[in-house]
């Protein structure tokens, strides 16, 4: 990401620190380092400024005390409560949602087995003798996990490599082994507390709030080819969907 070299007023009475805390502090509200939110690393920063490391940092711990930035360790500087957005006005699946805000998600495959369907998804579901493949992976951008996917797929689509499917999204899976078009989906949006297994995935406490997304979706033969449970840390994430007044 490129910006403008600011210059300093280096007779400025005001802590050149401070300075590069309030030009920084500027180009986060203008949205310069979205979609990511991460910031240019310490050593760039005190390039651009011409500065030393330790001005750098301390213009940071600034940013920090305000609550607008947050460290990851190992990762870098973020812009704080950095939202990812999914429109539920569009069908999409959750991988394509974050890729078209620019960013850079991964999905890690973390189990995916062939298992009888649940007795409630039987009437609806479209399985060969009650099976279906269970998959589960985890949605991770820039290194950080956001969301737990859980989906029960045809079961054609164990013909699919693990390594393929790893980074398939479901959709394209779907269409890939059925020839079928996915063309509706009923989503549901609920809260639950983490429990430990998906508290440890996620990487947060056991306890914490969570976004569950359920999605059901079908075919252009009207069979349901996909149920879904995504469990979402919220402090990164948000639905929207756009509405308008119906004319009479």
């Amino acid at each position: 990401m490129q910006q403008s070299s600011s210059p300093l007023i280096r007779e400025n009475p005001t802590s050149l620190y401070l300075q590069i805390s309030s030009l920084l502090r500027e180009e986060i509200s203008s949205g310069l380092y979205e979609p990511s939110g991460k910031l240019p690393s310490e050593a760039e920063l005190g390039r651009r400024f011409s500065v030393s490391r330790i001005t750098v940092r301390l213009a940071l711990d600034q940013l920090v005390e305000e609550k607008i930035v947050e460290r990851k360790q190992g990762k870098g500087t973020y812009v704080s409560n950095k939202q990812f957005r999914h429109g539920l006005d569009t069908l999409r699946s959750f991988h394509e949602t974050l890729l078209i805000q620019g960013l850079k998600p991964e999905m890690k495959l973390l189990s995916r087995q062939v298992v009888e369907i649940p007795e409630a998804l039987r009437t609806t579901f479209a399985t060969e003798n009650n099976q279906s493949m269970l998959i589960e992976r985890l949605h991770i951008v820039d290194g950080q996990p956001i969301a737990l996917g859980k989906s029960y797929l045809p079961v054609k689509v164990q013909a699919i490599n693990p390594e393929s499917m790893a980074g398939k999204p479901s959709y394209k899976a779907i269409e890939e082994v059925t020839g079928l078009q996915v063309i509706r989906a009923d989503i549901a949006i609920t809260a639950q507390l983490a429990d430990k297994k998906v508290a440890e995935l996620l990487e947060i406490e056991i306890g914490m709030p969570l976004l569950i997304m359920k999605r059901l979706s079908y075919l252009s033969d009207g069979l349901c080819c996909d149920h879904s449970l995504f469990y979402i840390r919220p402090e990164h994430y948000e639905f929207v969907l756009s509405t308008y007044f119906k004319l009479t």
